[in-house]
């Protein structure tokens, strides 16, 4: 019997190239800099003892940063037409991520570690000799109140995009 010829494969991508352009974009700098404040932010909680909202802060904190290393390494790509149904709505992707997630979710974890720094300031009296978190939190709250800054920042860039009817986020 004569064999019947294989089905054509899946078409072929181009290959992996960075989107320089994104990287010199005042997003892509925004990103940059949000997933480094970002990192500092709960590598700093998580590297000391927490208790309590510092959890929830920790969980926020790290959902946030993740979600921006994907942003970030689809843009820098150019890959983000793979994700389903968002990739079409990329700038809408990213002003929703950046207002609602980044700025809400950093906000809160800001408030919760200042009070936490608050809470804590009596140890940072000279002489106080029991090992003290009041630099820690407070760190942690600094690093959280601009990180949402850039959030907030890269969100109007988005939005501003957006009401100049722009559909790509660079």
């Amino acid at each position: 019997p004569p064999s019947v010829p294989p089905p054509p494969g899946p078409p072929a991508r181009g290959s992996l190239s960075l989107h320089r352009a994104y990287l010199r974009s005042p997003l892509g700098l925004l990103r940059l800099g949000q997933l480094a404040l970002g990192a500092a932010f709960w590598v700093t909680v998580a590297a000391h003892r927490y208790e309590g909202a510092a959890h929830f802060a920790l969980f926020a904190a790290v959902l946030v940063w993740l979600l921006t290393l994907a942003l970030f390494g689809l843009s820098l790509l150019g890959r983000w037409e793979l994700v389903p149904w968002l990739g079409s709505r990329w700038l809408l992707t990213n002003l929703v991520h950046d207002l609602a997630l980044g700025v809400g979710l950093y906000a809160a974890a800001t408030g919760i570690m200042g009070h936490k720094a608050r809470q804590r300031s009596y140890c940072n009296l000279p002489g106080y000799s029991q090992h003290c978190l009041y630099g820690a939190y407070l760190s942690a709250s600094i690093c959280g109140g601009i990180t949402a800054c850039l959030y907030l920042f890269s969100g109007l860039y988005c939005l501003s995009r957006r009401w100049r009817d722009q559909r790509d986020i660079i």
